[in-house]
């Protein structure tokens, strides 16, 4: 299998076009123990395999399997096996992945690959459990050298259970869809994960007393914290 592989792909990656993936869903979240179902088509490709990769944030891609559609068997990387891991073909351009008993663990991104580098956008994968606690945030007022300037920086710290969050801000009840910097989620020491989201706001809207709001969901799990200026006043 392995040499029909290697063999495949040697003959496959002097292919110039590059070939445009779609994957489907964008994102899913579950709960621990339940299944999951990725899509992948290939486009153009008619005649090729499908290669995963899962893909932690700050981390590197791991190989989890290939699948061929005139293969008898699916080909692994490893720490990946079945029954949890499996692929099928619904046609000789469309694969899926399908992961079986979810762990929090199995948090990533995935992307399906085809034989000439051209790769998906990717899936991203959230799995919680009823336990997972709410993520835990911090939200710094603006410095004050920067406030002497018509602009100025909010930042909202999280500490999370799981590598994925959901980060938006609000300015009283309203969504703000500008202005908005937000990191990926970085591993610390303890296991848990933290993103920091910057928003630029006017200091005259500061000055104003007006509500600022942090909002961070991890799966069902959400989490909102408010500032103003007159709670950072000595």
């Amino acid at each position: 299998m392995l040499e029909s592989l290697c063999t495949l792909i040697t003959a496959l990656t002097c292919v110039s076009a590059v070939t445009v993936l779609t994957q489907k869903p964008t994102v899913v979240s579950l709960s621990r123990g339940e299944s999951v179902i990725m899509d992948c088509n290939l486009g153009t490709s008619t005649d090729a395999g499908a290669l995963w990769y899962k893909q932690v944030p700050g981390g590197v891609p791991q190989f989890v399997l290939v699948w061929y559609h005139s293969w008898s068997s699916v080909t692994y990387g490893s720490g990946f096996s079945s029954p949890r891991f499996t692929s099928t073909h619904q046609s000789t351009s469309d694969y899926r992945l399908m992961i079986n008993n979810l762990e929090e663990g199995d948090s990533a991104v995935y992307y399906c690959q085809t034989w000439d580098g051209s790769a998906g956008e990717g899936t991203k994968l959230i799995v919680t459990s009823s336990s997972l606690p709410p993520p835990v945030l911090t939200v710094f007022p603006p410095s004050r050298a920067e406030l002497q300037s018509n602009k100025a920086t909010l930042v909202c710290l999280s500490r999370l259970s799981a590598p994925f969050a959901e980060v938006s801000w609000l300015l009283g009840d309203t969504s703000v869809s500008s202005g908005i910097s937000t990191s990926t989620p970085v591993q610390q020491a303890d296991q848990t994960f933290q993103i920091s989201s910057h928003l630029s706001i006017l200091t005259s809207d500061w000055d104003a007393q007006k509500v600022y709001t942090c909002k961070v969901s991890v799966g069902s799990q959400t989490a909102e914290k408010s500032i103003k200026k007159s709670e950072c006043e000595e």
